[in-house]
């Protein structure tokens, strides 16, 4: 006989059967479908992937052997360092994708999200998987896997682009300066040398040089050889050496990987403006294989555009021995390639079938036409565009009145005519930390003493259930939930703390390193870790008590932390700050030490972007209003882009001296007279007002998601110059004026900014200690297994502030420890410690064992 609960067992298995089974057919049904409009012949070439490659397993890098390698290891490896091997291996690699022939729009009725998951299955199955499938499975998955890799692989030829024509440049300076750096000093005084030589000239103006002029020089002629050197070194000889060292090393080395590149890009722009480059470009290309001819033929037209004038115009025009005005060949590409580069920073040139560097007119919402009013109301913003600006300018008013009123009596503000600037501005003194804090860590070691890392881990996967959404990548799992568990923890673990899945894999858990690694590649992608850490942040605001910790935030602080990974990697850059090659790892961190998002940058990536992009998708339940950073994750562009978010940037402006505060009016010259010094001109409302309609549909295209924030915040750079780059600019510029009047006047939001900043600091220490294998070095050159070292790293420390924060509300539960805190002891709790914790040591993972905390809920038995 059967309980009512054993009914509604069987009843709950019956429609997870039938929904699996619904979901099979149509899954099927699709298959079927996209292979029907291939072409025999296409699903031929596309079968031969896995009919000739080899069925062992790559490895974690995903590099394919060169000699002998398969078409199929080819298109799944990344690409390597900026090179010009690197390049050529990405051409090859576009080659041998677009050689199959799949049609343009094979996968237009795809919603994207099936298309990535279809590419992953296809990714991470080895070759005999796919070929015991059905044709038409292995057509779609294999074609899906196409598809998103000739996007990718275009992207990252278009980066290849970028980073070798500026390698160029930069080489050849260095080399140049190393040169002359020895012979280069210094001369001061020059205008007091001038006037001795004219002095003495004038006075003997039939003398010899050597008796009139060098006399004339304290230190004589070896002062003069010395300003002569510095001329050299400095001035337009030394321009010309490093333009002519440039041109040698494009031509003896770097040019056969561009002028290839030529062949397998498409380069377009909607702007005229930069139309000359498009043309440019295909001149370079009709001529790429003209031998050793110097100067292009007499009635070619050479387009001009901003490279061919200026410093290079003198090289880029020179007189043949006839004496006529030619055009150099060598130089005129030099020159393209450089304007090409700059547009395409700024999506002014876009490129066809890539992902991020495609039309920008994409990456804005199609839709915001038909449903303007719902996005301006999405965004809180008024329709007409002299409401916005009113509001705007009238804050701007007050914000600059009541500085202007207070600052007679704020002891630490100064506005007055500076050489270094007009606002002297001294900072608060940094708060003691409070004894009792100490106390109540002491007791949490005292407890709790050499916590294995693991078991940190252990323990929120196990109170959250963070693990119950992770499925198989390849769409069938069949793992016991708590073999899962366990082996999917011991590959979180592997990345987070850099020691790699064979080590761990050496540890007390009964799994070995292949299980490990099957997990890894079928389970754990870059989304689900993504999705364990936005659970397990939730789960640790769900668990706060708010008579401890107060009410909840609403802001974050955030920051970059700077990882040093292999050169062979593509997303690996020399990063001036760090002083090393590398990436950045940024992150958005609550006043609480909980983080909410985490991404992987290019050290040349823009922190405002990457600021922008996790104050508004972060996922988790927290509502950001208000976002703490430093001097790198602010701008003019950044201020204006929060607010038209609603986000409320609070940056720390390290040369907050040098800071111009913009006039509200341009008819009020008078006003605000204690801050004359410090203002400038007025903010150009006619702009706002006149491109407010186009700032808003960027705006919107960040809220959607629609293209990524640096995709849209790449075209809001000086090299631009549509009018919405401008407008955004005002809009920027005096939200900055209100803020730093408010910062300036009010103390408490200087220390809420720093308080801020501390905390994200303190977790950028905790990476050091948790990140510890490899010497912290990132060593793959594969962006994916970045991205999941990061994500990683990003669950254990969250794991460890939510066990500390059940550790420290069990400590403090206990009026002894309750009583003990004061009000500055409660301001400067936080979870984000580590004392009593030990990441080193063999790995033991059992799930019979648990810390002693209060009980807990069965999250792992209901996966």
């Amino acid at each position: 006989m059967t309980t009512p609960l054993g009914n509604y067992a069987i009843v709950d298995n019956r429609i997870t059967r039938m929904v699996r089974s619904a979901l099979h057919t149509a899954e099927e049904t699709w298959f079927a479908r996209i292979a029907a409009r291939l072409t025999g012949q296409v699903r031929a070439r596309v079968l031969a992937l896995v009919a000739a490659a080899d069925d062992v397993e790559e490895d974690q890098d995903g590099a394919g052997a060169e000699d002998g390698e398969s078409v199929l290891t080819l298109v799944k490896a990344m690409p390597g360092n900026v090179s010009l091997e690197s390049m050529l291996r990405e051409i090859r690699k576009l080659t041998a994708i677009r050689a199959i022939g799949l049609p343009v729009s094979l996968f237009a009725d795809v919603a994207p999200k099936v298309l990535v998951s279809w590419r992953q299955r296809a990714a991470v199955e080895s070759p005999s998987h796919l070929r015991r499938r059905s044709d038409e499975a292995a057509v779609t998955l294999l074609s899906a896997l196409l598809v998103e890799r000739e996007r990718e692989v275009t992207d990252s030829l278009v980066d290849l682009l970028i980073a070798t024509v500026h390698r160029i440049g930069a080489r050849a300076e260095q080399r140049v300066t190393n040169e002359l750096i020895n012979a280069f000093k210094r001369v001061s005084g020059k205008e007091d040398i001038l006037f001795a030589i004219a002095e003495a000239s004038l006075a003997v103006p039939d003398g010899e040089v050597r008796d009139v002029v060098f006399p004339a020089v304290r230190g004589g002629e070896q002062t003069l050889r010395e300003l002569v050197h510095e001329y050299k070194t400095k001035g337009p000889v030394y321009r010309r050496t490093v333009q002519t060292t440039l041109k040698a090393s494009y031509t003896n080395h770097y040019r056969k990987g561009l002028i290839e590149l030529l062949g397998v890009l498409e380069f377009r722009s909607n702007n005229c403006a930069y139309r000359p480059v498009i043309d440019a470009l295909g001149l370079v290309q009709r001529y790429a294989k003209a031998g050793n001819t110097t100067y292009y033929p007499f009635g070619e037209s050479a387009p001009e555009h901003r490279g061919t004038r200026g410093q290079w115009a003198e090289l880029v025009h020179r007189a043949d021995k006839r004496g006529r005005r030619r055009i150099v060949r060598m130089v005129y590409e030099v020159v393209t390639f450089q304007a090409l580069r700059e547009q395409l920073r700024c999506k002014e040139v876009w490129v066809v079938g890539a992902g991020r560097w495609r039309n920008p007119d994409e990456d804005l919402p199609g839709d915001f036409e038909a449903r303007r009013i719902e996005h301006y109301g999405e965004l809180r913003k008024p329709l007409d565009p002299a409401v916005f600006t009113s509001s705007l300018r009238q804050e701007m008013e007050r914000a600059l009145a009541d500085l202007d009123e207070a600052l007679p009596e704020l002891d630490w503000v100064e506005v007055k005519e500076r050489k270094a600037g007009a606002i002297k501005f001294t900072a608060p003194d940094a708060q003691e930390e409070p004894r009792n804090l100490r106390r109540v860590k002491n007791e949490v070691s005292r407890r709790w003493n050499a916590v294995p890392l693991i078991d940190m881990l252990k323990e929120a996967v196990l109170r959250t259930g963070c693990l119950k959404a992770v499925a198989s990548v390849a769409g069938s799992g069949h793992l016991a939930p708590e073999v899962l568990a366990e082996r999917l923890m011991l590959a979180i673990y592997a990345y987070g703390t850099n020691t790699g899945i064979r080590s761990v894999a050496g540890g007390a858990h009964g799994h070995t390193e292949e299980e490990i690694r099957y997990v890894r590649r079928r389970y754990l992608t870059p989304e689900a870790a993504r999705e364990i850490a936005v659970e397990i942040a939730n789960a640790t605001f769900a668990a706060r008590d708010a008579g401890l910790w107060g009410a909840g935030s609403t802001a974050v602080a955030s920051d970059s932390t700077h990882f040093r990974s292999w050169d062979q990697n593509l997303f690996t850059e020399w990063h001036s700050r760090y002083g090393g090659r590398g990436i950045l790892v940024y992150w958005h961190v609550e006043r609480g030490s909980v983080v909410v998002h985490s991404q992987t940058l290019r050290a040349s990536a823009s922190e405002v972007a990457a600021m922008v992009e996790g104050a508004i998708r972060h996922g988790t339940t927290m509502r950001v209003e208000g976002n703490y950073v430093d001097s790198h994750g602010q701008s003019e562009i950044g201020f204006g882009v929060t607010r038209l978010l609603n986000v409320d940037l609070l940056p720390r402006i390290k040369q907050i001296n040098r800071v111009r505060l913009y006039r509200p009016n341009a008819d009020e010259a008078g006003a605000y007279p204690n801050l004359q010094t410090a203002l400038t001109r007025p903010i150009r409302w006619d702009v706002i007002d006149a491109n407010y309609d186009q700032v808003i549909k960027y705006a919107t295209a960040i809220r959607t998601g629609t293209a990524s924030t640096e995709a849209i915040l790449s075209r809001f750079t000086r090299a631009a110059s549509h009018l919405a780059y401008q407008a955004m600019l005002e809009i920027g510029r005096a939200q900055r004026t209100c803020f730093v009047a408010r910062y300036l006047r009010d103390r408490a939001l200087q220390r809420e900014i720093e308080e801020g900043l501390n905390v994200v600091e303190s977790w950028n220490a905790a990476n050091a200690v948790i990140y510890y294998g490899k010497g912290g070095e990132i060593s793959t050159n594969r962006r994916e297994e970045v991205e999941m070292a990061a994500l990683c790293l990003r669950i254990l420390q969250a794991s460890l502030v939510y066990v500390n924060t059940l550790m420290l509300q069990a400590v403090l539960a206990e009026p002894a420890w309750s009583g003990l805190l004061t009000p500055a002891d409660r301001r400067g709790l936080t979870p984000l410690f580590w004392g009593h914790v030990r990441p080193y040591g063999e790995v033991r993972l059992d799930l019979g064992t648990r810390l002693a905390l209060r009980a807990h809920p069965p999250a792992l038995e209901a996966q």
